[in-house]
C-alpha cells in the first residue's frame, strides 16, 4: 500500500467515514500483492522507510517489467537492481518515465528526484575498475533520497590524490568506500575521518584476489575503527546501510 493510500485511509477515519478497527483490517491485509510469480511487499516502505526493491538477477524481463510497473502504481520511487539491456528494454518499454543507468546496471523511478535528507553521502572508489559497483551505489542511494557526492579513483597506489581532498571525507556523514585488489582504502579513509565507513570489498584483481575475497578479508580484518563491511560487489547494500544511518540521525534531530 503507498504512502498516499494510507493517508487517504487515516483521513476516512478522522472524519468518521471508517472505524479505527477497519482501518487496521485493511492495512492488515492489503501490506502485499500477489501477482503469481511474486509478491511484492507494500509496506517494506513503513518499515525500512524505502519501498521494495527489485532485484532483476534470475527473473525474466517481463517478470520484471510487471513487478516494476506494479510498483510505480504505489510508490514515489522505485529502485531494480542487477538489471541487463534486455531487462531494460522490457522496463522502459512498460514505464517509458523509467531511467536505465548502464554503468550501475539499475533502473529507477522518481516521481520526485530532490534528496530527502539534509546528511549526504560520499562515494569514494580505489580505481576506475571499481565505477560499476560504485556506480550502483550511487544511483541506489540517490534513489533512497540521499545527497550523494564522488571522489574516483583515489586509491593507495597513488595516495597524495587521496590526500589533497582530505576535506571532501570530512563534509559527508557517511562515506561509502568501494576497492577491490587488497581492498587497503576503506582503512585508510578510517583513519583520516570520523565518519561511519560503509566498505565494499569488489571483485577487481588478479588471481589470488579470488574474485573479491581478498579485500573482503582485508576490510574485515583492519584495524581502523568505525568500518562496516557488506558483501562483495554489494553496493546497493552499502547505500541501503548509509540510509539507515542517515535517516536514524534525521529522526534524532
Amino acid at each position: 500500500m503507498a504512502d498516499r493510500e494510507v493517508i487517504e485511509l487515516l483521513e476516512k477515519v478522522r472524519k468518521g467515514e471508517l472505524s479505527p478497527a477497519d482501518a487496521a483490517a485493511q492495512l492488515k491485509h492489503l501490506t502485499y500483492c500477489d501477482l503469481g510469480f511474486a509478491c511484492p511487499d507494500h509496506h517494506r516502505s513503513f518499515r525500512w522507510g524505502f519501498p521494495e526493491v527489485i532485484f532483476c538477477q534470475g527473473k525474466e524481463p517481463a517478470e520484471t517489467a510487471a513487478i516494476f510497473s506494479h510498483l510505480v502504481q504505489r510508490h514515489e520511487r522505485v529502485l531494480a537492481t542487477r538489471a541487463d539491456e534486455e531487462t531494460a528494454r522490457a522496463v522502459l518499454a512498460a514505464v517509458p518515465e523509467a531511467t536505465y543507468h548502464r554503468r550501475a546496471r539499475c533502473l529507477t523511478y522518481l516521481r520526485n528526484s530532490e534528496p530527502l535528507y539534509s546528511h549526504s553521502v560520499l562515494v569514494v572508489t580505489a580505481g576506475t575498475a571499481d565505477l560499476p559497483v560504485a556506480e550502483e551505489a550511487v544511483v541506489s542511494a540517490q534513489a533512497m533520497g540521499l545527497p550523494v557526492r564522488t571522489l574516483y579513483d583515489v586509491g593507495v597506489a597513488g595516495l597524495h590524490r587521496l590526500l589533497d581532498r582530505v576535506s571532501l571525507l570530512q563534509e559527508a556523514s557517511v562515506i561509502i568506500v568501494v576497492a577491490g585488489m587488497e581492498g587497503a582504502l576503506a582503512s585508510v579513509v578510517a583513519g583520516l575521518t570520523s565518519r561511519p565507513i560503509v566498505a565494499v570489498p569488489t571483485s577487481v584483481g588478479y588471481g589470488a584476489n579470488f574474485r573479491g575475497l581478498s579485500a573482503l578479508l582485508t576490510m574485515l580484518n583492519s584495524c581502523a575503527t568505525g568500518i562496516g563491511v557488506v558483501n562483495i560487489d554489494n553496493g546497493f547494500g552499502a547505500a541501503a546501510l548509509a540510509h539507515a544511518i542517515i535517516s536514524t540521525m534525521e529522526e534524532k534531530k
